[in-house]
């Protein structure tokens, strides 16, 4: 009886242990966007942090704080550098002034569609997984934004209508393009636009049908005039740090995940452009295609810009826009 009672109780105890075993280890993650939750950039990250919950068993859940209400967009990348935050959204482009490379994206002609644009993805990932990782960074995610146009209060019917408009665009390129083109064209942040319209900042934009909407334009302007021209791209930054501290299956996924995240991303960017122009003229705006010579001036400003980047870039950079330019042979 001894014995039985003896065996009884190892087996209690091994059984308590066996309860007491934790459960496996949480991380959480905060992540930045500067988007709202409207924008189909957003919906795409939403759909990537569901995915990775569920496939991880809540092992790695992200906090994701959109629409700049934890940093504002173009501070994003040094943020997760820094590990402020662990992941993050950022527009490559705000990044020009660190690099030739970011400003690729931004020169008009160079992606006028979305088969060019993710041929130059394609071109410059090698280059920009040593440019992050250098500085302790891992890209996760490639997404282009839908083409570009320009908002207004009337139509444009020719050049002449462009010049003197105070323009809204977003960097330094797309400011010598609305010059190019004889507008007064002005920085501002995605944030600060409905204020700048109703102090008279600006009277007009420069940007796609995506941003149109988040921002309700109907409510200032009438007229979306489509030129195509720009497919630039945003990016999902991850803390290498961070990334590297999570189990290997965990890593795994985050990257599966990634590239699921790309490949639906710009599906749902050409979806977005074609569905936001209709909410455009579902809230009384009028749909235009660019008349010619408005093409031709931007044709000749994105030339005098990519040639002053030829002259600026890195070897390794002129290396990238060469194999992108072959894959359109």
């Amino acid at each position: 009886m001894l014995r039985k009672n003896a065996f009884m109780a190892i087996g209690l105890t091994l059984l308590g242990l066996g309860t007491s075993v934790p459960a496996v280890a949480e991380t959480n993650w905060i992540m930045a966007s500067g988007y709202p939750e409207s924008s189909f950039f957003t919906q795409n990250i939403r759909q990537f942090i569901d995915s990775v919950e569920e496939r991880t068993n809540g092992e790695l859940k992200i906090d994701l704080r959109s629409n700049g209400s934890l940093i504002k967009l173009d501070s994003t990348k040094r943020a997760v550098q820094s590990g402020q935050v662990q992941i993050g959204e950022v527009r490559l482009s705000s990044y020009g002034n660190e690099a030739e490379i970011y400003n690729l994206d931004n020169i008009p002609g160079v992606a006028n569609n979305f088969d060019e644009a993710w041929e130059l993805m394609e071109a410059q990932k090698p280059y920009f997984a040593k440019l992050f990782g250098k500085n302790g960074m891992q890209v996760l995610t490639y997404v282009a934004w839908p083409g570009q146009g320009f908002y207004t209060q009337n139509e444009l019917k020719s050049l002449d209508d462009v010049k003197g408009l105070k323009l809204r665009i977003y960097s330094q390129q797309t400011q010598r393009l609305g010059a190019g083109l004889g507008a007064e064209a002005i920085i501002l942040p995605f944030a600060e636009v409905p204020q700048a319209f109703a102090t008279n900042m600006i009277d007009s934009l420069w940007t796609s049908a995506q941003t149109g909407t988040d921002v309700q334009v109907w409510d200032f302007l009438d007229v979306f005039t489509y030129t195509g021209t720009l497919h630039q791209k945003n990016a999902i930054i991850v803390n290498q740090r961070a990334f590297r501290q999570l189990p290997e299956d965990v890593q795994k996924i985050v990257l599966e995940e990634g590239e699921k995240a790309t490949k639906r991303g710009w599906e749902m960017a050409q979806q977005a452009g074609e569905e936001r122009a209709q909410m455009l003229a579902d809230h009384g705006m009028k749909l235009a295609k660019a008349p010619e010579d408005i093409l031709e001036a931007i044709s000749k400003v994105g030339d005098e810009l990519i040639s002053e980047w030829q002259q600026n870039a890195t070897d390794e950079e002129l290396a990238v826009y060469e194999a992108y330019r072959k894959s359109q042979d």
